[in-house]
């Protein structure tokens, strides 16, 4: 998934990022643009392997009865940030307060403290999920961030957003089980291997 910046405004224009952007969706239906540290970045459609990933980690999820009740599991929804005054992500996958509704900013995108945990699997955007977001994430103060890093073939779990970053920063390899903190509502257990295995291409037979 290739991101890139797209041309700002003209100085004293009076198109805002927001307004660009909300043109850029229309312009590209299918890929996903977000506004991280006032910087607009353009992302196409991901390949089957991420989509598979992202099933994957919604049924580990839903077995433990995360979607329902409190909190919904949810694909692809508008985190609102504040690093910016339009800043926004759209995590690929979400761990929320089921009051998420009731908890929109502005742009379809929600209160970052509705989020217990925000997933980003790594497609052609790899440098963006472990640097960009990192910080951006942190200081949205969202408890959980995980990475599925399939350029480099590990799982990483951040957790303590402080300023900048997160405290914790645990990087796993296949082969390990990864359990996940519980206060996101269940325990959560991650199979590391499968997960990327899951991501993997799938050669014809």
């Amino acid at each position: 998934m290739s991101t890139s910046s797209a041309p700002q405004a003209p100085s004293g224009s009076p198109e805002t990022l927001l307004r660009v952007a909300d043109r850029l969706m229309d312009q590209h239906p299918g890929y996903r643009v977000e506004i991280i540290g006032g910087a607009i970045r353009i992302a196409p459609l991901p390949d089957a392997g991420h989509a598979r990933t992202l099933t994957d980690l919604m049924h580990a999820f839903i077995a433990v009865d995360l979607h329902g009740g409190e909190s919904e599991v949810l694909q692809a929804i508008g985190l609102w940030l504040p690093t910016g005054p339009e800043d926004f992500a759209i995590p690929d996958l979400s761990v929320v307060d089921s009051d998420l509704d009731n908890r929109m900013v502005q742009f379809n995108c929600y209160d970052p403290a509705a989020f217990r945990l925000v997933v980003e699997v790594t497609y052609l955007n790899f440098q963006q999920d472990l640097r960009d977001k990192v910080t951006a994430y942190a200081e949205a103060k969202i408890p959980v961030y995980v990475i599925v890093d399939r350029k480099h073939n590990r799982l990483h779990v951040l957790t303590e957003p402080i300023e900048g970053g997160y405290a914790s920063h645990r990087i796993h390899a296949p082969g390990e089980q990864v359990v996940l903190p519980d206060s996101i509502g269940a325990e959560v257990k991650l199979d590391v291997s499968a997960l990327l295995k899951a991501g993997e291409p799938r050669k014809a037979t």
